[in-house]
This record gives C-alpha cells, sequence and structure tokens, in this order.
C-alpha cells in the first residue's frame, strides 16, 4: 500500500477558504482533488491551532557533531 503525500500549502489554504465560504466538504475534496477525510482533519487542525503548516520532527537517533566523532574514534 502506498503512502501519500502531503498536500502541498495552497491546497491546505484553499481547503480552509472554501470551508470558510460555506462549501460542502465533498465539493470541497473535489476541488482540491483529495480525500473527504483530509479536508475534515485539515479544517480541524485550522480551527483549533490557528495553522495549517505541517511540524513534524525527524525520527531516529540525533546525529553526532563532528568533535564527537573524533572522539569516538580516538577513544
Amino acid at each position: 500500500m502506498d503512502k501519500r503525500k502531503d498536500l502541498i500549502e495552497f491546497d491546505k489554504g484553499q481547503i480552509v477558504m472554501a470551508r470558510r465560504l460555506g462549501q460542502s466538504i465533498s465539493k470541497t475534496a473535489a476541488l482540491v482533488g483529495c480525500s473527504w477525510s483530509a479536508v475534515v482533519s485539515i479544517y480541524q487542525k485550522w480551527s483549533k491551532e490557528g495553522t495549517v503548516v505541517n511540524r513534524r520532527q525527524g525520527h531516529g537517533r540525533p546525529r553526532l557533531t563532528d568533535g564527537e566523532r573524533r572522539l569516538a574514534r580516538v577513544v
């Protein structure tokens, strides 16, 4: 199963504006070309946080700095 890409900021802005202007969820999804659930989640996020910017953080172990790498090699 493919993982879908995030919507670009322009599409998220279109979703918010269409919903604020009274468009239905189905018509908004058709306008942007995304799923019904994506429209609902993006509009809910905008309602709660006031922004639709994606703030994902990196996963995994933090990278070492050059000094730590040199120290690890010496030891």
